[in-house]
């Protein structure tokens, strides 16, 4: 028994794919509308109307099929075993159809008037050696029964086509992921269509969606959810998500390495020889300044300050010495000791008698004297002052330098007729220890008197400029 059904008949897709369908196949527009496969737009009665196939497609039947109109579709059928009828098959009062004689050739079939009455609907019955109507088959118990013509392989679907059992029938369609466009099976491209949020990749009768870097597929399979990658900590110090992706940033005193994600300490001493008095040391994500023995670093964490070792008792001088404190050390003065024939007068001072002879030609007094002095101090530098305490009428006076300054980095400068200043002429640089011997030479033409005194000037040059 062959037979098949050509059409636009199909079982419905996805919910989504049947709107996408329906809107392709029905499209309504100012100037008409479309119809599906197998329908014609009639602008009198504004509706879809049957296309008769058997009338407008030449040969719709091959060999001895005949063509059958059908709502939508047609059916071919044998010419020998089927015949056309409004009769129902359950009605048997109705005249049986009358075949021709096939003994000479083939004609066509002769049909009886059906009787007045209600038309009954139009639809193939069987002969009178078949008791079954078409697309049912007569079972063992004497009832009609199904034929399953996709599993029989009489069906008559293109071959991109699926074949669907129906009862009496068979329906062909087109699987998910394709609809059916001139009669042919054609892949629909859901890519086209946005079914993706984020990347698309259409496949034959599907698709396939994926996300762009940063963003992680919901369980719909369609869209796309920020991934929030500081959740797996890929910084090294403090984290940032974005939308789709994520931002590294670094503790002060750090730098943002190369990949954006380590941190690298930066190195605060190479930017400045500034930034410390005496010595930068770099620590992780900062520095430190560290001052040479004899200082102390200051509040201000940078300057470097002198640590009085005398005061802090922080010294080795013994009970019989003093300490005398200088920039960046300190030394231990030994009681004084006056050589003949001078002798000890007052606080650091020795006398040489005018009265003794061996005093002759010799400084009157030796007195002396302390003083620091920083290493490179910028010149010219007064750096300390001298004065008669004694004023004699008619007197004047000479100051000048004794001795000590052989490399001439000092020179006197008289102030006024009682009193003059040392100065620095040249940098000098410590650490050094230079005692000066500083004369103050007393003149009196009236009572035809020359004289003189020394000051016995220490200067310890420290180390460093602080």
């Amino acid at each position: 028994m062959l037979f098949a059904i050509r059409g636009s008949s199909s079982p419905p897709y996805e919910r989504m794919l049947t709107v996408l369908v329906f809107a392709l196949c029905c499209i309504h527009s100012g100037k008409g509308q479309t119809c599906t496969e197998g329908f014609s737009y009639d602008r009198r009665s504004r509706q879809c109307i049957d296309v008769d196939e058997c009338r407008t497609v030449p040969d719709a039947c091959r060999l001895d099929m005949r063509c059958v109109n059908q709502n939508g579709g047609y059916l071919c059928l044998p010419r020998s075993l089927y015949t056309q009828s409004y009769a129902r098959p359950e009605a048997p009062a109705y005249p049986e159809p009358v075949y021709p004689d096939t003994s000479v050739g083939l004609s066509e079939p002769q049909f009886a008037q059906p009787p007045p009455g209600p038309v009954a609907p139009s639809y193939p019955i069987v002969s009178r050696t078949a008791p079954c109507v078409l697309g049912y088959t007569l079972g063992e118990d004497g009832t009609c029964v199904d034929i399953d013509e996709c599993e029989a392989n009489t069906h008559q679907c293109n071959p991109t086509q699926v074949c669907f059992n129906t009862d009496g029938g068979y329906t062909c369609s087109c699987t998910e992921g394709y609809w059916l466009v001139s009669g042919q099976c054609q892949d629909i491209d859901e890519c086209r269509y946005g079914y993706c949020q984020q990347l698309c990749a259409n496949v034959p009768g599907s698709y396939s969606c994926t996300c762009n870097p940063g963003f992680l597929l919901n369980p719909d399979s369609r869209t796309c959810s920020d991934v929030d990658e500081c959740d797996e900590e890929p910084c090294s110090h403090a984290c940032f998500n974005t939308y789709g992706s994520y931002m590294c940033n670094c503790d002060e005193g750090f730098e943002l390495g190369s990949d954006g994600t380590a941190c690298n300490d930066l190195d605060e001493c190479s930017f400045s020889d500034f930034l410390c008095q005496h010595t930068c040391v770099n620590t992780p994500g900062s520095f430190s300044c560290v001052c040479p023995p004899g200082y102390y670093v200051f509040e201000d964490g940078r300057s470097c300050e002198d640590l009085n070792e005398c005061d802090t008792g922080n010294n080795t001088c013994t009970t019989a010495q003093v300490c005398f404190n200088f920039q960046g050390g300190f030394t231990c003065l030994d009681p004084l000791q006056c050589d003949t024939p001078y002798i000890e007068f007052g606080d650091n001072q020795c006398m040489c008698s005018a009265e003794n002879p061996e005093c002759r030609n010799k400084p009157f007094t030796i007195l002396y004297r302390h003083m620091d002095l920083s290493s490179g101090r910028s010149v010219p530098a007064d750096i300390f002052q001298m004065q008669a305490t004694t004023r004699y009428p008619g007197a004047f006076y000479i100051f000048q330098i004794k001795s000590g300054n052989e490399g001439r980095e000092f020179y006197m400068r008289q102030t006024s007729n009682v009193s003059a200043t040392l100065v620095l002429s040249r940098p000098i640089r410590g650490p050094r220890e230079v005692v000066l011997d500083l004369e103050m030479v007393t003149v009196n033409n009236v009572i035809n008197f020359r004289g003189s005194s020394i000051i016995r000037l220490t200067i310890y040059v420290s180390a460093h400029a602080f």
